[in-house]
């Protein structure tokens, strides 16, 4: 490497737009180190944690890693949970997008991040895979730009799927980079990054506009300010954790239950038993349950109840369910819970 060589950084994903963003840069000659900030909210994190429920055999594949490893580009893993929860998702300035996403924030803090490590390591300039038009809250031209100025790298913003669609960045203007390269895609399409996939020799990547994070989900978000109410701000690691699995139930203001779906959830539920109570039968094939909370008796067979009911046991008259709470043991002879409606009412 001579000392001249050209080095940038890119925001890695793993997804199909962040990958041609990194392959366009090495065909153009500079040399790429992809970034890729774990936040606690990733969609992989869940396929990490659980595997694949449909496959057990099937072995967890980080995305980032796997489109680094193709391109030969060094990928590093930058773990910012302990900040971005309380800083990010809890005070967003430019506010939530459809769910509790605080997309055009995320990406300053992510941006911010990405500069510490340019003036750091001696980097020339940052890029993403973003695409104008592709997102409604962050990737609109005002948002864009504001992004840019908030995490302190005007002119060093590269986004080589839009450039030509764009204002001319420093590295265009300077020659590190030819602009006549890049590209002017717009929109919520993927036709053309597809095309572009076929041209560079991508094949293997994930379904475009998959999405990657879990707090613009709606029934994730519902879960997740349904804790903050009933918790606070000061929440434990552990519970953002569990709101990705399982059917959440909400039996009281410090009563919540998890139900597991399949053996995964279930293996996954099984790792965080200690500090919670738990609900299960032996007797037939069932979920385990776990509770937060302290919760009256009456909660206690509530909870054995959805267990019945979740249970190859359901069809029976009774079911005997044990249960785990306080360091103490027992079992319960209950009818399985048969009516949806009430699982409706205090279904988070």
């Amino acid at each position: 490497m001579t000392d001249d060589k050209i080095r940038a950084l890119g925001l890695m994903s793993g997804g199909l737009d962040s990958t041609l963003a990194a392959n366009l840069m090495q065909n153009l000659g500079i040399e790429v180190l992809g970034l890729h900030f774990s936040t606690g909210f990733c969609v992989a994190d869940r396929h990490r944690l659980l595997g694949n429920s449909n496959n057990r055999d099937k072995p967890y594949r980080n995305d980032a890693l796997h489109a680094g490893a193709q391109l030969e580009v060094p990928v590093e893993i930058i773990d910012i949970k302990d900040r971005y929860l309380p800083e990010v998702v809890l005070h967003p300035k430019h506010g939530y997008g459809s769910g509790m996403n605080p997309c055009i924030d995320c990406r300053i803090f992510m941006l911010q991040r990405a500069k510490e490590i340019l003036q750091e390591r001696g980097y020339d300039f940052v890029f993403t895979g973003e695409v104008l038009g592709q997102r409604p809250m962050s990737q609109r031209r005002p948002p864009m730009q504001a992004i840019e100025i908030e995490a302190g790298l005007e002119g060093l913003l590269l986004r080589p799927l839009s450039a030509q669609v764009l204002p001319a960045t420093i590295p265009e203007e300077r020659g590190w980079v030819d602009r006549s390269k890049l590209f002017g895609i717009v929109g919520r399409g993927r036709h053309k990054q597809m095309q572009l996939a076929d041209e560079f020799g991508l094949t293997d990547y994930p379904q475009p506009a998959g999405g990657c994070c879990f707090l613009p989900d709606e029934n994730y978000a519902r879960k997740l300010r349904d804790l903050l109410t009933h918790n606070g701000p000061d929440v434990d690691p552990d519970d953002m954790m569990l709101l990705k699995v399982g059917r959440h139930f909400r039996l009281g203001d410090e009563v919540k239950v998890i139900v597991g779906r399949h053996e995964s959830e279930n293996d996954f539920l099984e790792r965080f038993r200690d500090g919670r109570g738990s609900v299960w039968l032996d007797a037939f094939s069932s979920p385990l349950t776990l509770i937060e909370g302290s919760p009256s008796a009456a909660d206690l067979e509530f909870a054995c109840r959805i267990t019945a009911r979740y249970s190859a046991g359901r069809t029976e008259a009774e079911v005997p369910v044990r249960w785990r709470l306080d360091g103490q043991e027992g079992q319960l002879v209950v009818r399985p819970l048969s009516e949806d409606r009430q699982l409706d009412e205090i279904r988070i």
